[in-house]
């Protein structure tokens, strides 16, 4: 992708898919997901789990599944609050960009 991510994207994007399943979802899944929309790799994924778990937008607990621990986030409230937030942003930062490039003369 031309375009960076910054990190309220890649913190809007992670709460997204989290907020998928009510009941939790486990960092692979999330990493394979977030890949639909942006290239992240894992190494870069567990700090942004790890900060929004820090603001309280994600809570975690562990799942065993096949004899191994599994960590799964779900959202807080905390965290459909600011994903209520960053859609409300992004649709109106959307559609600014969307307009520019509109007018755009080619």
């Amino acid at each position: 992708m031309v375009f960076n991510t910054g990190a309220a994207l890649l913190d809007a994007i992670v709460l997204a898919v989290v907020s998928v399943d009510a009941s939790g979802t486990y960092g692979y899944k999330i990493t394979q997901d977030v890949r639909k929309a942006i290239d992240i790799s894992e190494s870069t994924l567990y700090p942004v789990l790890r900060r929004l778990q820090k603001d309280e937008c994600l809570e975690a607990y562990d799942l065993a599944i096949d004899g191994r621990n599994r960590r799964y986030y779900r959202l807080t409230e905390t965290g459909r609050a600011q994903l209520a937030l960053y859609k409300g942003e992004w649709a109106r930062y959307s559609n600014h960009i969307s307009h520019i490039f509109e007018e755009a003369k080619l």
